[in-house]
């Protein structure tokens, strides 16, 4: 056969133009080639030459540019031309081959060459957007013009040969030409807009704002349709994040129109526009102001949704008409052909075109395509405004925080909780609900049109199958519900459990002193089993959804065809069975989901009502007198130069007020000239309706000066300073904040004071989750004169000193602990650095000792501030300060006593002067006792800071842990071994993680699962073979082919099947009910592995914590422990089954599905290779760039939420400070940073699921191409063709969950990682080399100690503490110990409790070596009172006697000895009293004092107090002395001295120095020695 363009046929001239050209069909069909031709040859030279000069024009990301009007229009437009030339190509091939003796080339030959043109148009299209070079368009102008009239003629000749509509050519031909006018439509369109050609001026176009600025990463608003769909963008950062992890600075900004605050402000016009002036009270609906600002972007999405839902139903359709024509195939029933020739060709039929198996096939493809793009393109849209609507509402409740009233904070009508839920919780609520909300209205149309498709199939059954999935839908509601309700008891739980956790490790000290751990282990272990009893009905209601979601399919498919058995009596055809198996798996999902969907609806509508309330709640007054009526005039200050003043700690400053002067630096002005910065008249304030309040109000703040507000507690000396702020509600009178007087405006200094925003330092200390210089300077320009100054004079440089990074170390929320002293200097420091002419100080000295308040007064308030000229007003209750005040302020009982000078009080109101006078002596008093306490509390202070940093190196090992990423098999750590270390998935872990479930649990889960999946298999393989059995018997009817359409729908025929038929029947019947109990089976497997899992991880970690030596307490940060036993254990516990459950389902069904493709049809494994090459590829970058963004999502939110809480603790100062607009700027960066993590991690999740999607696809083709193949080879028959496609289809949708799942899995076994990095950890040595039966009972009887050459470090690779320390301590001694910090004092009481590793010599307590004896025994005979008092949240017994095994009369006696009785009489319950959490409901002394008690209710003959009076005041100190005298009058005291006078009634003193002892004697001797250590300690204590 030749090739010729128009064929050379017998009889037939291709070439005769006898009836004139345009009437010979070949002619017309060349001329169609001209404008493809003429295209192809004008833009190839441009395309490949013309391009490199072009696009280095602009700086811009290149593939994203300008879109010319009409883009996506075009694009759609290309597509479906491109769709047509397949169809015109395909349809010219059929022709030719169908009839035609020779090959004629003009049939399909320019089919061909259009299908050309067209790509290349659309990439020339692209090119030209991208350089922005809108001229060369002309040449696709013309085109569109010539292939247009060169068409219309084609057409044109059809119709006046009658050629019509029934004729496949006429209709595709109709189509081109339709689609080539609109094209150049589209054309004449750009050139009316752009006028780029035929117009004198052209519009020059910039590119969006968002593109010139080339932080913008996230393109997806700008790049062309194409890439749009198919997320082709991404590429580079999902490939490049196997180089080099993705950081914050990758992902960039967000385009403007994504932005929290372009969309807060959408949202926020239309909640005021719904204010309507005529009813001004009504609440603006919420949902109406998110349906107005994110409406259209949700109608998109649901469109979107709508289009992927329709053509998901080609699915079915297709592979019933597939199997259909083959079965007609196979049976040699195939129509006759009908010869149309017009033009001497042949026509084919339009009907011709369903019937084609091929055609039907690719139909399938590209259905499958395109509902996947629409799919994915839904969820994008609704996750994008979801982020939107989050952003939207995250800044309005912010806005919202600012204005709240404090009253309203304070009164408990808004706590900081409830704050924190609306952000955390209920606006993610309605980001998911948005989410999903487009199934709301999409899913019934989908059930609906589902349930036709099924009646058209098979009739009434399967109405009755349909009917199963709608019954049980409420019941998968019913466990939806119960699921919320278990998981908040679980959490409750589980709140409990960590609260215990806590508590443990805050006492662990202590606990393992008094050998007490397992009995609190116990407590944690108790409340766990509660916690794991609702786990485990948490688990088997999941497993239950679970299995509905796997067996309803299931129980449909029987029902419906047993039902159809029973009225047809046979079976259905293999075309309908298939087709009503996909259409089942199709319709379980929205039922599945449509749960889910409705009680998200329900959460969704409680979180709006909270957030409508919140957002009507009360706001502050509109405070204008302090920031808008009047100018802001700027005004110099002098530089406050650097020099501060040492003072003698020693000596602090004492206060004589009878020859008390004015202290003489600074002149009075007469009162009446005197300038006023504040002035309250006749104020009347209130904190809202029923507190306390403040009346008759008249005050005045002089500028410049010092004053004093004073009086007893609770009097409204805080709430004055709030109500001058404008933080009361204010029911009469004024508060008139003065401006600054001309004069003072002339003088230039450096920096300018900033008027009407007032540094304000709070009582409670409030502070910033950032470094400590940003807390101070909060926000202001640095200056490092300026800083220093300040820092002196709040003397915070010893403190700064002791911190791991100095001044940068984070504090606050999540950083440090400091103790309450330093926050309190930090927040002075601030209010003293703020360049404000007005400071206002709420009682600054309430946390510190006498040495730093003097300290602070003299530099800071006295020097720093007045040097300044800033007018100052201070709250205190320190009265000797009065004599510094240039104005006082008395209050009592919310109104003013006094007002004036001291000189004025001291003459006018003498009463009040001499009552003053007499506190002031009581306080001096106190003072002289209080002073060499108070030293030490600072330095108490500081030593607990320095021990948060045990050791810095083994603070940075730890810090390391946390990176996760630690060297597992190998320590080099270069590139290579980086990147495949991260694509790797934690094999080993999981392996650890399935044996802590247990093996048999292991081997259960394995079996049931292959089993399950091989009964469904083999469910689906024998309606196979039975329908098509069956149904052979018809085709082998009387009348052969005719009658089988009609067989299949009646009910009689003859044949063999009728005796077979009961017995395919009972074996489907068993093999579904199988099916249905293995569902069961295995979903209960999973989860009870994952609860035993989580079980034996639980308790094997606080075992091994609980036990773990007391070192790794140390260098192990508290807040990390916490973490494994919180945010880990909650991972393992909820999250690892289901993600496990799902990920073996899917990957199983897969590979069954694969399996059984395979297995019909051999072709389909040559199109496999490929797939699974680049399945594997797509996964591997997937997952590791999923991770990452996983990660900066988690690592993003974290900052938002403490902004929040900071933010509502820190109302009043912010406010104060006059800083909102700069927290609200913070707030906006930290919501857009963590939207855009959030963005790129759903879109790159649909990146992933796009390509798995495609690949699905492929599949579906390759499966459908390989039957059609092999079916003509005489392969599979008809059914197994059908089982083949049915379970292609299944494939796509399960691609996907298995990348998502592995990726999920993996980010969750980085918690199994850490908890296990725990288990690895050594134990204390509990056992000992004596049996506990060996011991005497009453050993220690005597407390007889002897020390012999000890030595002791804490961890072998550290220096010794102690070295070869010698001593011996007779029984009843009383021993003291000093030394100064350092020196080996608490060393050596641990080493009592062999708490420390003992690695030479020994310790012999009444002739046992400690060492040999097991660690419980030897703890629960000693006692020991520590520096820290510890007590436990219970009771007060339980806190005495944990054990429980003294009777009541032993713990009033101890309580007695220890002064306490009489306090514990007076509290309700008596013993039974609760102790809050850490004690906190008893004074630090008290809580001493309850620890002596506790260590005298174990009788032991030896008591170790370890510095146990460093903080408690003189009186309780001289109690416990007498105590520990008498009490312990018979027994061995070792004492532990902070202060050395304690210990001067001792029998013996040991003083030591750097681990060794320097002097051993009794104290008299000791003293006698001049220039002893001991001697000099007195001296400096006395």
């Amino acid at each position: 056969m030749g090739l010729s363009f128009c064929g050379n046929d017998e009889n037939v001239s291709g070439y005769s133009v006898d009836d004139g050209m345009l009437n010979n069909g070949c002619f017309v069909d060349a001329l169609n080639l001209v404008p493809h031709v003429f295209l192809l040859f004008i833009t190839f030279p441009i395309l490949f030459i013309g391009w490199g000069s072009q696009s280095s024009k602009v700086q811009i990301h290149h593939n994203t540019w300008l879109h010319f009007p009409g883009h996506n229009l075009r694009w759609i437009l290309t597509f479906l031309l491109l769709f047509v030339h397949v169809c015109e190509f395909a349809e010219g091939l059929v022709s030719n081959n169908r009839m035609m003796d020779t090959n004629h080339l003009h049939l399909f030959m320019p089919a061909f060459m259009g299908f050309v043109a067209a790509t290349t148009s659309v990439v020339y299209y692209h090119n030209i957007e991208t350089s922005n070079f809108p001229k060369l368009l002309l040449v696709l102008f013309i085109y569109w013009v010539l292939a247009f009239i060169t068409k219309s003629i084609k057409l044109w000749k059809f119709a006046e040969y009658h050629v019509g509509p029934q004729q496949l050519r006429f209709c595709i031909t109709a189509l081109l030409v339709i689609l080539y006018g609109l094209l150049m439509a589209v054309e004449v369109n750009v050139i009316r807009i752009r006028k780029y050609v035929f117009f004198a001026n052209p519009q020059k176009v910039k590119p969006p704002e968002d593109l010139q600025d080339l932080g913008v990463r996230f393109l997806q608003p700008f790049v062309n349709l194409l890439s749009k769909a198919t997320y082709w963008w991404m590429n580079p950062l999902i490939m490049g994040a196997h180089k080099r992890p993705i950081e914050l600075k990758k992902i960039g900004k967000l385009p403007i129109a994504m932005r929290a605050l372009t969309n807060y402000l959408r949202l926020k016009d239309a909640y005021e526009d719904q204010k309507s002036a005529e009813n001004p009270d009504r609440a603006p609906s919420i949902w109406r102001s998110m349906y107005r600002a994110f409406g259209r972007p949700i109608l998109l999405s649901s469109t979107f949704r709508y289009l992927a839902d329709l053509l998901g139903f080609a699915g079915p359709l297709c592979i019933s008409g597939i199997v259909r024509n083959l079965m007609l195939e196979e049976g040699g029933a195939a129509p006759a052909k009908i010869r149309e020739t017009y033009f001497d060709v042949h026509f084919m039929l339009s009907t011709e075109l369903l019937q084609n198996t091929s055609v039907l096939a690719v139909l399938l493809f590209l259905a499958l395509v395109l509902q996947r793009t629409f799919l994915q393109a839904s969820y994008y849209v609704t996750i994008e405004t979801g982020i939107n609507v989050r952003g939207a509402l995250l800044a309005m409740i912010y806005n919202k925080i600012l204005h709240l009233s404090t009253s309203n904070m304070s009164m408990g009508e808004m706590t900081l909780g409830q704050i924190n839920n609306l952000v955390a919780i209920e606006t993610n609520q309605l980001m998911w609900f948005l989410f999903l909300c487009p199934n709301l209205w999409a899913m019934p149309v989908q059930i609906v049109m589902g349930v036709i498709l099924l009646y058209y199939l098979l009739g009434w059954s399967a109405m009755i199958g349909a009917s199963v999935i709608v019954l049980l839908a409420p019941v998968q509601y019913l466990i939806a519900t119960k699921l919320a309700d278990t998981q908040k008891s679980t959490l409750e739980h589980s709140t409990d459990r960590l609260k215990k956790t806590t508590e443990i490790l805050k006492g662990i000290k202590l606990l393992k002193l008094y050998a007490w751990e397992n009995i609190f282990c116990g407590s944690v272990e108790e409340t766990r089993g509660k916690e794991l009893k609702s786990l485990k009905t948490f688990a088997f209601y999941t497993s239950m959804s679970i299995f509905m979601n796997a067996a309803i399919p299931i129980a449909a498919v029987l029902v419906t065809f047993v039902v159809h058995h029973i009225i047809n009596k046979r079976c259905p055809s293999p075309s309908e069975a298939f087709a009503a198996l996909a259409l089942f798996n199709i319709l379980v999902t929205p039922l599945f989901l449509l749960s889910t969907v409705v009680r998200f609806a329900v959460k969704a509508l409680v979180s709006v009502q909270k957030l409508g309330e919140f957002l009507q709640s009360d706001e502050i007054g509109d405070d204008s007198w302090r920031n808008g009526e009047m100018a802001v005039p700027s005004e110099g200050a002098k530089k406050h130069p650097g020099v501060t003043k040492a003072i003698n700690r020693k000596q602090p400053l004492r206060y004589q007020m009878d020859n008390y002067e004015q202290p003489s630096r600074r002149q009075m002005r007469p009162s009446e000239t005197e300038d006023v910065a504040v002035k309250v008249s006749n104020g009347c304030f209130t904190w809202g309706s029923n507190l306390s309040t403040l009346s008759d109000i008249n005050i005045r703040i002089p500028t410049g000066q010092l004053t004093m507000i004073v009086g007893q507690v609770g009097c409204g000396k805080s709430s004055l300073l709030l109500a001058m702020l404008g933080e009361m509600q204010t029911i009469s009178g004024r508060v008139h904040w003065s401006k600054l007087p001309d004069s003072e405006t002339l003088h230039q200094g450096t920096f300018s004071k900033n008027r009407y925003s007032v540094a304000y330092a709070t009582q409670k200390s409030w502070l910033l989750n950032a470094t400590v210089e940003e807390n101070i300077t909060f926000g202001s320009p640095f200056n490092k004169q300026r800083y220093k100054a300040v820092i002196d004079a709040c003397s915070l440089q010893l403190d700064i000193d002791l911190l791991p990074f100095g001044d940068q170390t984070e504090i606050g929320e999540r950083g440090i602990n400091l103790s309450g002293g330093q926050r309190q200097r930090i927040c002075v420091a601030r209010a003293l650095y703020q360049n404000t002419n007005i400071v206002f100080l709420d009682d600054p000295f309430s946390a510190l000792d006498i040495h730093l308040s003097d300290h602070l007064l003299q530099e800071g308030i006295l020097k720093f501030l007045q040097d300044d000229k800033r007018t100052v007003v201070l709250v205190t209750h320190k009265l000797q300060y009065l004599i510094h005040a240039d104005w006082i302020i008395a209050m009592k009982g919310g109104s003013v006593l006094r007002e004036g000078t001291l000189k004025d009080i001291q003459t006018h109101d003498v009463e009040l002067y001499d009552h003053w006078k007499t506190l002031m002596n009581r306080q001096d008093q106190e003072l002289e006792k209080q002073d060499i306490e108070q030293d030490s509390q600072t330095t108490m202070e500081r030593k607990t800071l320095r021990r948060a940093f045990y050791s810095r190196e083994a603070k940075n090992q730890v810090d390391d842990e946390d990176e996760e990423e630690e060297e597992e098999e190998e320590d080099d750590d270069n590139f290579s071994t980086t990147t495949s270390r991260r694509s790797k998935v934690p094999w080993k872990v999981c392996w650890c993680y399935m044996s802590s479930g247990g093996f048999f649990m292991v081997f259960l889960m394995v079996s049931s699962k292959l089993l399950k999946h091989s009964v469904i298999v083999a469910i689906d393989y024998w309606l196979a073979i039975w329908t098509s059995k069956s149904n052979q018997s018809v085709v082998e009817g009387p009348n052969g082919t005719c009658q089988f359409q009609v067989l299949s729908r009646n009910a009689t025929f003859p044949g063999s099947s009728d005796s077979e038929d009961p017995i395919y029947l009972t074996v489907f019947i068993v093999l579904c009910a199988a099916g249905i109990t293995l569902c069961l089976i295995t979903s209960l497997t999973v989860e009870f592995l994952g609860l035993s899992a989580a079980t034996n991880l639980h308790d094997n970690l606080l075992n091994k914590i609980i036990h773990a030596p007391l070192r790794f307490f140390d260098i192990t940060p508290l807040g990390q422990i916490l973490n494994r036993f919180s945010a880990d254990t909650n991972i393992i516990d909820q999250h690892i089954p289901p993600t496990l459950e799902s990920l073996t389902r899917s990957t199983l069904l897969c590979l069954s599905a694969i399996g059984v493709i395979s297995s019909i049809t051999r072709y389909f494994l040559i199109a496999l290779v490929p797939l699974a090459v680049a399945f594997y590829f797509i996964q591997k970058y997937f997952r590791v760039a999923s991770k990452d963004l996983q990660d900066l999502d988690d690592s993003t939110q974290l900052p938002l939420l403490c902004h929040f809480s900071e933010t509502a603790e820190g109302l009043t100062t912010i406010r104060a400070f006059r800083h909102e607009a700069r927290f609200k700027q913070r707030m906006l960066e930290l919501t857009d940073t963590n939207n855009t993590a959030y963005l790129f991690l759903s879109a790159a999740n649909r990146w992933l699921e796009v390509r798995t999607d495609y690949l699905g696809a492929v599949i579906v083709l390759a499966a459908a191409g390989a039957s059609i193949w092999g079916s003509r080879c005489g392969q599979p028959s008809g059914g197994l063709v059908g089982l083949a496609l049915t379970y292609a289809l299944t494939v796509t949708n399960y691609l996907n969950w298995v990348v998502r799942n592995l990726a999920d899995l993996e980010v969750q076994m980085a918690a199994v990682k850490k908890v296990n990095s725990f288990l690895g950890t050594e134990s204390e040595n509990y056992e000992g080399s004596m049996d506990s039966s060996q011991v005497p009972e009453n050993w220690p009887h005597d407390g007889e100690i002897k020390i012999q050459d000890l030595c002791v470090r804490y961890d072998p690779m550290l220096k010794p503490v102690l070295k070869h320390v010698n001593a011996y301590v007779q029984p009843g001694q009383k021993v003291g110990i000093c030394g100064r910090t350092g020196s080996g004092k608490s060393s050596l009481s641990l080493a009592f409790f062999n708490m420390v590793d003992i690695f030479e010599g020994k310790i012999v307590i009444d002739g046992i070596d400690i060492c040999k004896l097991p660690l419980q025994t030897l703890r629960s005979r000693l006692s020991i009172i520590l520096q820290d008092p510890v007590l436990f949240s219970g009771s007060i017994r339980f806190n005495l006697d944990p054990e429980q095994t003294c009777n009541d009369e032993r713990l009033w006696e101890a309580l007695e000895i220890a002064q306490l009785k009489n306090m514990v009489k007076a509290l309700p319950g008596g013993l039974d009293a609760v102790v809050t959490e850490g004690g906190e409901n008893f004074s630090v002394g008290q809580r001493q004092l309850f620890c002596l008690a506790r260590a005298f209710v174990r009788k032991s003959s030896i008591l170790i107090m370890d510095e146990a009076t460093a903080s408690i005041d003189m009186a309780t100190e001289n109690i416990l002395q007498k105590v520990v005298m008498t009490a312990f009058a018979d027994r061995t005291v070792v004492t532990i001295a902070h202060r050395v006078h304690t210990i001067l009634t001792a029998d013996l003193v040991i003083v030591m120095k750097r681990g060794n002892i320097l002097e051993y004697d009794k104290p008299e001797t000791l003293l006698e020695q001049e220039d002893g250590m001991f001697a000099s300690f007195v001296k400096a204590d006395m």
